[in-house]
């Protein structure tokens, strides 16, 4: 299959990898990330067989009863844990439109229990299924597996931009990184033809995601081969002078393959150097289809200003003024539906109270 999006070879970024191959690997990611906010990987470790075990035990997981799927997290904790119900998500330029899905999300590694008292719902604790160890054992190893990857990607990342070899790794430590596995739904035949999307045009608020791979289902059956026709990842480009929209092309990876895109964390810290990926999910245009998916979002640590490195500011002020990544995190969830906007007054000073309690005392 050929692709403009470069393939990025995993082995070239191998700790004892030679500088030539380090290089490789620096002008892929320059490229992919620059231009497209997006890199196939290669020879990456992901056993395919592992990925679409997570997706089964998901699946079965899925069958369970409404009232019990809605015990895991809830809007209590903004469904950053546990199971997210269709038409909950919505892209913030979707105009109202939510997305076409369901979604369970976990955390794989540890993070830092200080920005819990920050943060409690970016933070919160996993929320598993009874009964689901499968599940829960399987999810669990891939996104640790995949967080490596992302680790890794991003040291390749900051050699390529002529910095420390930790300067995007430190920023992401103990910091909300955390899985998703989803299912997009079958539409049904009314639905057909009416711009419906499985996943609208958004860009990813996050530092960095990593897909796997999904599997496509005929009448509920994983099928080896994906529907005809318009289906799956798009994304738009870098916009140009030539191509001031950008230019829209596909992102199915090569076989074998698997993903990684830019999210909006990145693109503010490299001052736009990299490119936060728009892309779109297309539905098949026909009835019985529906699809999972994993992606693993490498989140900046909640203390970390979202804000250009020194390398890259400027004086423009296109992402200007520097916001905590955890507070980057409210606003965002907010604007796609998932966080109340009383979460606002929570934002800055709060103890006005204080003041007038004293000042009632005096009167």
């Amino acid at each position: 299959m050929r692709t403009e999006i470069p393939v990025l070879d995993l082995s070239d970024l191998a700790e004892n990898a030679p500088p030539e191959a380090v290089q490789r690997a620096a002008d892929a990611l320059l490229e992919a990330f620059g231009t497209y906010g997006l890199v196939f990987i290669k020879n990456h470790g992901v056993d395919r067989g592992d990925v679409e075990g997570v997706y089964d035990a998901f699946v079965d997981v899925l069958e369970r009863p409404t009232e019990e799927k809605a015990s895991w997290g809830g809007p209590d904790i903004w469904y950053q844990r546990g199971w997210t119900p269709p038409n909950t998500e919505q892209a913030v330029v979707a105009g109202g439109q939510p997305d076409f899905k369901e979604c369970f999300f976990a955390v794989g590694s540890e993070l830092d229990p200080r920005c819990k008292r920050f943060w409690p719902e970016l933070y919160a604790d996993n929320v598993w299924p009874d009964q689901a160890d499968t599940f829960k054992d399987s999810t669990v190893a891939l996104s640790q597996q995949v967080h490596g990857i992302g680790l890794r990607l991003l040291r390749g990342c900051a050699v390529a931009l002529g910095l420390e070899e930790d300067a995007f790794t430190s920023l992401v430590e103990g910091g909300a990184s955390l899985s998703r596995v989803l299912k997009y739904l079958e539409l049904s035949d009314d639905q057909l033809g009416t711009g419906i999307l499985w996943g609208e045009e958004h860009t990813d608020f996050n530092l960095l995601t990593l897909l796997p791979g999904g599997c496509f289902y005929m009448n509920g059956k994983r099928v080896a081969t994906p529907p005809e026709g318009q289906v799956g990842l798009e994304l738009r480009t870098r916009p140009s002078a030539a191509e001031p929209n950008g230019r829209v092309v596909p992102g199915r990876p090569p076989e074998g393959c698997i993903v990684a895109q830019v999210g909006q964390q990145f693109e503010v810290l490299t001052g736009g150097r990299f490119l936060a990926t728009p892309h779109v999910i297309h539905a098949p245009a026909s009835i019985g289809w529906t699809r999972t998916s994993f992606a693993h979002f490498v989140h900046l640590h909640g203390m970390v200003p979202v804000a250009p490195l020194a390398p890259f500011a400027s004086a423009d002020p296109e992402y200007a003024p520097p916001v905590l990544a955890g507070t980057y995190g409210i606003k965002t969830l907010i604007d796609i539906g998932l966080a109340p906007t009383s979460e606002l007054d929570r934002l800055g000073y709060r103890h006005y109270g204080r003041l007038a309690d004293i000042r009632a005392r005096e009167e």
